[in-house]
């Protein structure tokens, strides 16, 4: 039986816990994930996350270039297009992402159209 003094004095990991406040919103994670192999833009983005708004992509999108994950570029056009891109602090979430997506093959049920994929 635990010491009920031991328990009221444990604390979470301030790095676990700025972690989470980003990446614990909804679609930061497959935003990440999805621009982990290189540029995209807004619209392929939109795209490759489905049930995504163009409202909450955009808003998320400026959350991770504020945190400094990742760099937004524009292509002058025309048409104006504008691009995403990974900062270097951004492409070192893959090791993580990856076990994550591994830690899910073997512990979560799929139940989803793309069984197998990470």
């Amino acid at each position: 039986m635990a010491n009920h003094s031991e328990q009221t004095c444990r604390t979470v990991d301030e790095g676990v816990t700025r972690v989470f406040q980003l990446f614990g919103k909804r679609w930061t994670g497959l935003i990440v994930a999805t621009l982990i192999p290189g540029p995209a833009y807004f619209a392929d983005l939109r795209r490759a996350i489905p049930g995504i708004s163009e409202r909450m992509l955009s808003d998320r999108l400026t959350e991770l270039g504020t945190a400094g994950l990742l760099l937004r570029e524009v292509d002058a056009g025309p048409p104006l297009r504008v691009a995403y891109r990974l900062t270097e602090a951004g492409k070192a979430l893959e090791p993580a992402l990856m076990e994550l997506g591994r830690w899910a093959a073997e512990h979560l049920r799929n139940n989803g159209p793309c069984q197998g994929e990470l």
